[in-house]
């Protein structure tokens, strides 16, 4: 059975996600923001096999350089934001200063791709490409369980406005990707409370069905 621990860090509260399973002692984290804090208490005496981007904007990769230092793990991310970790300007720290100093950290050490599974900590994750908030943004499906990024909020989306957003591909992703999947599966956001892809289907008043 997979857990899920979430974590709202940095001045954005940012949605970081501990996952666990049935290897014992070990995690992969999605999305850690900046102050990590907490995060870095949780996951002290774990081993974390990975780090999952769903895409590289400040605030879902400001706890990543920290991590990686203290526990050695991997990073993945989608190849048309490889440049973004190193960059304050793609990443938008530089932007943002009074939320952010800028950020840079070492590129990821794998990409990610549409259609990859990775198997980790005893689960697969599906990796779906799902841009329109940012080129490379991607969603994870493991089982009945989601994690959107900034993709899709419980009766919101993903801002399209930011550099290399685009709202007509952020609707497609939406109803031509995640609201294929069943009504029953729970989206857990990149901001926000979790939802389900029934309940955004009917009441998400950005994307309907027939938007």
């Amino acid at each position: 059975m997979l857990k899920i621990e979430t974590f709202n860090l940095g001045p954005l509260q940012t949605n970081a996600y501990l996952l666990t399973g049935s290897e014992e002692g070990k995690a992969i984290i999605i999305d850690p923001g900046m102050n990590p804090g907490p995060l870095l208490k949780r996951i002290a005496n774990l081993e974390i096999e990975a780090i999952l981007l769903t895409h590289a904007h400040f605030d879902h990769m400001g706890g990543v350089e920290e991590i990686r230092k203290l526990k050695g793990c991997p990073v993945y991310l989608h190849d048309l934001e490889s440049e973004w970790l190193g960059n304050p300007k793609l990443n938008g720290s530089l932007n943002w200063p009074q939320v952010s100093p800028p950020l840079s950290t070492d590129p990821a050490e794998y990409d990610l791709a549409a259609g990859q599974t990775l198997n980790m900590i005893g689960h697969s994750f599906k990796v779906y490409h799902t841009p329109g908030h940012s080129p490379g943004s991607v969603s994870f499906l493991c089982g009945n369980d989601l994690f959107s990024g900034d993709v899709l909020f419980r009766m919101g989306v993903g801002r399209t406005d930011l550099p290399g957003g685009r709202e007509r591909d952020l609707i497609d992703s939406i109803q031509n990707i995640l609201y294929t999947f069943p009504d029953e599966v729970t989206v857990y956001p990149g901001h926000g409370p979790r939802t389900t892809i029934g309940y955004e289907k009917q009441r998400n008043p950005y994307v309907s069905m027939n938007s």
